[in-house]
């Protein structure tokens, strides 16, 4: 198992609609009819609009970062949660992951109320092949990886080194393949004690990659608890503002 979907209930979508006014409830169709359901967060004040597309985790309901939106400052976040996912129908696959995020980004890009906008995309874990699909078929400002990974096969083979994991993996997730293909400044962000995707998978992905490159390895941090580092949010903070 690769995947681990989570689900949120109508209570919690129920209190988001009543506790944050400034999030738009999304019901997003895919071009093979799944419903794909997650929040738009308008927290742009600029003449110019600011969005950053999040990809999430293999068990990650992508509603937790409306409350983290102060952190993003005036970037406003596009949270679509994963086939499966959520409320979201459908079965995730990596083939859906990469056509549902061009479609979302279709969707916003094309708003009337969105003119052309400054554009992050930011992807943690499992997303981060997601995030390095869209930036290197779409258009991005700066890209965010929060504890990359080379690919799905290359990181089977530390985990399982005596499995053939290249003819048991039916997912490739080829991050490294397209990372000199991406011109936009990268912020990577590494847990020193990670041991779900060690550093030097990361690493890798940094020495490929196509255009500027700030890293951030935060020392007794792991894989699930990076976030609550108190420098995390602060550094992606400072990377938006520069952009």
């Amino acid at each position: 198992m690769i995947f681990y979907p989570q689900k949120i209930s109508q209570a919690e979508v129920e209190g988001i609609r009543k506790n944050y006014k400034n999030v738009e409830e999304i019901s997003l169709k895919t071009k093979d009819g799944i419903i794909l359901k997650g929040w738009f967060v308008n927290n742009s004040s600029a003449d110019r609009p600011k969005i950053l597309f999040y990809f999430g985790g293999n068990a990650e309901e992508v509603s937790y970062l409306i409350e983290k939106v102060p952190e993003f400052k005036d970037w406003s976040l596009v949270l679509i949660n994963y086939r499966g996912y959520g409320q979201s129908g459908g079965k995730v696959s990596e083939r859906s992951l990469y056509s549902d995020a061009i479609e979302s980004y279709d969707h916003f890009i094309g708003r009337l109320d969105i003119k052309d906008p400054k554009i992050a995309i930011m992807g943690r874990s499992i997303g981060t092949g997601v995030a390095t699909y869209l930036a290197k078929n779409k258009r991005s400002d700066a890209v965010i990886l929060v504890s990359p990974y080379t690919s799905l096969k290359a990181l089977a083979k530390v985990h399982y080194p005596l499995l053939p994991a290249g003819l048991i993996l039916k997912y490739k997730f080829n991050s490294i393949e397209r990372a000199p293909q991406i011109k936009a400044p990268l912020l990577m962000i590494v847990a020193a004690d990670d041991r779900t995707i060690p550093p030097t998978q990361s690493y890798q992905v940094a020495e490929e990659w196509g255009g500027k490159v700030t890293v951030k390895e935060f020392t007794g941090a792991d894989h699930n608890s990076l976030s609550s580092d108190s420098g995390y949010w602060p550094a992606i903070a400072s990377f938006l503002d520069g952009m």
